[in-house]
């Protein structure tokens, strides 16, 4: 396979932390393979950037497999770039041309406090599992697995709603910051499950509570979270959150007694 090289600028936002101003700096960058990451681009920018004696770009990331989510770009306006239920660092420099200009962002969301530079502090999504996101555990002789049968179509969908992997880019692309998507998928994965059941209405309740504390925007059905969901979550599971919730409430369940 033949493997082109290009020339590109970068115009990348660095923030010393989330209480300095911030702005954009303009870098060239040479000779990137089309076969490199989007990730590795950034590797040859920031070893770039050491050779100079110069401060790197700090990002984040871990598994580059697309499975963590930390690789958390805002890439030319659009949450981990142009490529339809991709991660950062699964986006491959294939994407571009020679003499292209990416401009590169961190998530932009209050709830979502920048760290340094494109990194963001996305502590609110672990405190929103910490109110609901757990079941009851029996810690006597383990289960059979096969004792509790469940329904093809809602293992499916429970199935679906768990492949999210709280990177954020719901948060991101939404005009008003909403982590309905998240906190719906997380909420479904659960309570489409037996096992989910016991603490059902008061999960929903207390991960929506949370989310309201942790100042995230309402949703108003845009349908922008679905589009830049890395793992394409669906809005249905956005519907089921709101019948769990109204369950709850309408049960008088929002306490849990």
């Amino acid at each position: 396979m033949e493997h082109n090289t290009m020339n590109l600028t970068l115009k990348v936002w660095r923030q010393k932390n989330n209480k300095a101003k911030g702005g954009f700096e303009t870098f060239n960058v040479k000779n990137i393979s089309s076969e490199m990451s989007f990730l590795e681009m950034f590797d040859v920018l920031n070893e770039q950037l050491v050779a100079e004696n110069k401060e790197p770009v700090a990002f984040d990331h871990d598994c580059r497999e697309g499975i963590c989510g930390a690789c958390s770009m805002y890439i030319n306006g659009r949450a981990h770039g142009p490529w339809h239920h991709n991660t950062t660092c699964q986006l491959h420099m294939r994407e571009y041309k020679d003499g292209d200009t990416i401009v590169v962002e961190p998530w932009r969301a209050d709830s979502f406090p920048v760290i340094k530079d494109l990194v963001v502090d996305r502590s609110a999504f672990d405190r929103i599992i910490q109110a609901g996101g757990y079941i009851s555990v029996n810690t006597g002789n383990a289960v059979d697995a096969n004792s509790l049968p469940i329904d093809k179509q809602k293992a499916d969908e429970s199935f679906a709603a768990a492949t999210c992997i709280g990177c954020g880019a719901c948060v991101a692309a939404c005009p008003n910051t909403s982590a309905m998507l998240f906190v719906s998928a997380k909420v479904s994965h659960l309570a489409l499950l037996p096992q989910g059941e016991p603490e059902r209405q008061l999960r929903a309740v207390k991960m929506v509570e949370q989310m309201d504390t942790e100042g995230f925007g309402s949703c108003t059905n845009i349908g922008a979270c679905e589009a830049e969901c890395p793992k394409g979550i669906s809005l249905e599971n956005i519907a089921r959150l709101n019948r769990e919730y109204i369950s709850a409430i309408m049960d008088g369940d929002s306490t849990g007694v």
